[in-house]
């Protein structure tokens, strides 16, 4: 125990001298979980160990050990909150609902108990203290997850006691809450879709479809009456539909391709084994997806700016946001499964027309260099210049290009020159950090035409960079349609800074809602959600910012 909680204890005690009567003071007995606490000891009420250790102490001693929960309706309100934790996403067991519960029928039952009462009080404000922290934070700390994760997970200079007081202080702790929250239309479309499966699933959820070989338009299978209830109950068929026709209709194949478009697939109205596959997924398993989701809007909404750019990488697409607004949006291609794009934040600050590409050295290792070693004119081939340390070019007919291969790099920078064919396309977006990962155009444009895109070794290729440079440079006297061809027809190397530095985030979510009619599922690419998922119901603990006020992380 550190000086302070000592002196503290020491305090408590002669502001309470202990009594001889056998039924204590609820202020005495919170009074005596404090100090329980502030020792270091385990406490626990009801089976429930307390996790909020120091919070606790430092709420009830500014309070002078008085409780801090005396209006029954309120009490109700923050009961049923915690009990519908579920609609959030989490675990109303994490808030010790049903031990509050438990411990209110018997309080109210005997409320001459003075003891059970201190008792109470103290379970609320720890499931207050531990709901709190979880819509604020989210119950996963991201950073034990990825160590690319760059967030901020500050403490804003709130002070958690400060805090919990407020909330009980108001008229209502639901409302305060989403107040202080303010979560934005994001969040709460997908809580409400959320709901909607969790609905779903109470009406029976939907059948599975058996295997069997591609469904096709025109086709009678017995299989295709399970279809059509399969994409009734989500509403990609009109229930107005004959749902017991074993003929592949065209109005069951507009539904097939309603479908395919919200997961992401070729919409090609043939249910093949992909198709198959995503209509097989439970309704608990879309569940799932959508609780890891929100939990990911949970690690992201404090930090959300008016102005930004965001890349969703498990959807393929670029947004430009201005005023809570998507103002443009593009089809990208990211990273593949072996070299994917890391998950930050970064500052844009500048855009590069008819860049040069210098290869990264995981490139040069795994792609570059063992073609040149079978070919050195490769780089010919593919407009490369080889750089020495001086800056000067070097002809690689001089190089022994024997001395190198994968565990040792030749001492030179290969830069490819300007134009159609560089690797950059004809302009790129620097946000600088080390993972040497920006926006840049492409040679590449026919794989926008897939649905997957997962073909780049990092970076994100945009779809229609020049109206992306046009929006971000924001001088339409200056910076045009015209300007900006007349820039590339130069193909010399200009480089162009942003008025300000904008954000931009690359981040990774399984489901969409740019469209307020229609939730989208996408493909988990890079198998990230079951890692989400396992802590998410997993048990609850702590993991508070390191700028925290000093009495919590003592």
């Amino acid at each position: 125990m550190n000086l302070r909680n000592f002196i503290l204890v020491a305090a408590l005690v002669l502001v309470f001298p202990p009594h001889a009567n056998t039924q204590q003071r609820s202020e005495e007995r919170i009074q005596t979980l404090s100090e329980q606490l502030l020792l270091g000891s385990e406490v626990s009420i009801d089976g429930v160990i307390l996790a909020s250790r120091h919070i606790i102490p430092e709420f009830y001693a500014r309070r002078e050990f008085k409780p801090a929960w005396a209006d029954d309706e309120q009490i109700d309100e923050f009961v049923s909150l915690a009990g519908r934790a579920a609609e959030e996403g989490l675990d109303p067991a994490d808030y010790n609902h049903s031990e509050i519960v438990n411990l209110l029928e018997q309080h109210r039952a005997d409320r001459d108990d003075d003891h059970l009462r201190a008792e109470v009080d103290v379970l609320l404000t720890e499931s207050l203290s531990r709901y709190g922290y979880h819509l604020i934070f989210g119950k996963v700390d991201p950073a034990d997850l990825d160590e690319n994760w760059n967030w901020s997970r500050s403490s804003g200079g709130r002070d958690p006691a400060a805090l919990i007081q407020q909330a009980i202080d108001s008229r209502s702790i639901e409302t305060f809450i989403d107040d202080y929250l303010d979560r934005g239309p994001v969040y709460y479309r997908v809580k409400a879709i959320l709901s909607e499966y969790r609905a779903l699933k109470e009406s029976g959820g939907w059948p599975q479809i058996a295997s069997g070989p591609t469904l096709r338009p025109g086709m009678s299978d017995a299989r295709i009456p399970v279809v059509r209830e399969r994409l009734m109950i989500t509403g990609d068929l009109p229930r107005s539909a004959d749902s017991r026709s074993p003929t592949f209709d065209e109005d069951l194949k507009r539904g097939v391709e309603r479908f395919q478009d919200r997961h992401n697939l070729d919409q090609d109205g043939v249910i093949g084994p992909q198709t198959l596959a995503a209509m097989n997924v439970t309704v608990d398993q879309r569940i799932n997806q959508i609780r890891v989701n929100l939990e990911r809007i949970r690690w992201i909404i404090r930090d959300l700016e008016d102005e930004f750019v965001i890349t969703n990488i498990a959807a393929f697409r670029t947004y430009l946001i201005r005023d809570q607004q998507v103002v443009w949006s593009a089809r990208s291609q990211v990273g593949r499964y072996y070299r994917q794009t890391p998950v930050f934040k970064g500052q844009m600050k500048y855009l590069q027309f008819n860049p040069t590409w210098t290869v990264p050295p995981g490139i040069l290792r795994k792609d570059i260099l063992p073609r040149v070693l079978e070919d050195p004119a490769y780089l010919a081939t593919k407009n490369m210049d080889l750089i020495d340390r001086d800056g000067n070019k070097v002809d690689p007919a001089s190089v022994d290009w024997s001395r190198y291969g994968a565990g040792r790099l030749p001492p030179y920078q290969f830069v490819q020159r300007p134009g159609p064919t560089n690797a950059l396309g004809r302009v790129k977006f620097i946000f600088p950090n080390s993972h040497f990962v920006f926006l840049h155009d492409t040679p590449s444009k026919s794989l926008f035409e897939r649905t997957e895109r997962s073909f780049s070794s990092g970076c994100i290729r945009v779809e229609n960079p020049f109206e992306f440079a046009e929006l971000l440079l924001d001088d339409p006297a200056k910076w045009n349609a015209d300007t900006i061809q007349q820039m590339l027809d130069s193909e010399k190397p200009r480089t162009v800074f942003l008025k300000e530095p904008m954000t931009v985030m690359l981040l990774y979510s399984t489901v969409g809602v740019a469209d307020e009619e229609v939730v989208r599922f996408y493909n988990d690419i890079y198998q990230r959600d079951a890692r989400v998922l396992e802590p998410l119901d997993g048990d609850f603990e702590f993991s508070l910012p390191a700028d925290a006020p000093a009495y919590v992380n003592q």
